[in-house]
């Protein structure tokens, strides 16, 4: 088997010195956190307005605050969506962040392959079917669904992130399936194993 790494994906991609300034200062950022540059940013930059409308909609779901939804409940939505939609690079990225803010090793992978069988709690359970729901047979949803989602504590403003979140995904998969974007090999050993104290921040993407 080759040992060469594969390319990010099927387009040529920029350097991270060719970028607009905003967006070098944001995947500047991005490495000295994580150590090292996600392949979506690479492979999104080519088309610089494009990378700007999907990082500026990525931020006002993912770090919005006031969302009910913790940091590691949002990514529990995003692994658990791309594993049904069977992409390769959020579930292994989103994954490793999932382990990360969750520590909880076993966590993603079983979200990405049968969330009914994933160590959540009835809660998150419930978001989760929600969520799945939206991004195989969203045109389904029902009234039920979020009386459903409200017998476990989440508000209709809940069920807004938790739709969006599912969405933006569902479009991030279709991109990167369809242009055989690759994860770093840093994903995959992300929050494996106990954190060292000099570990990473998760990278965000």
């Amino acid at each position: 088997m080759s040992t060469e790494s594969p390319p990010v994906c099927r387009y040529p991609v920029p350097t991270v010195a060719e970028l607009p300034e905003d967006l070098r200062q944001r995947i500047l950022e991005v490495q000295e956190k994580a150590g090292f540059v996600p392949n979506v940013f690479l492979a999104l930059a080519r088309r610089p307005a494009e990378l700007r409308a999907f990082l500026a909609y990525h931020d006002a779901l993912l770090l919005r605050e006031e969302s009910g939804l913790s940091k590691a409940e949002k990514e529990m939505v995003i692994v658990a969506t791309s594993g049904l939609n069977r992409c390769l690079y959020c579930v292994v990225a989103h994954g490793a962040i999932l382990r990360v803010y969750a520590k909880a090793p076993r966590l993603a992978d079983q979200l990405a392959t049968n969330p009914l069988k994933a160590e959540v709690t009835p809660r998150q359970a419930a978001m989760l079917a929600f969520a799945l729901k939206v991004a195989g047979d969203a045109q389904a949803i029902t009234e039920a669904d979020y009386e459903q989602l409200a017998l476990h504590g989440w508000s209709d403003e809940d069920a807004w992130d938790i739709t969006s979140i599912a969405a933006l995904f569902g479009l991030s998969n279709r991109i990167a399936n369809a242009i055989s974007l690759m994860p770093n090999e840093e994903f995959y050993l992300m929050g494996r194993a106990p954190r060292a104290r000099s570990e990473a921040r998760p990278a965000q993407q």
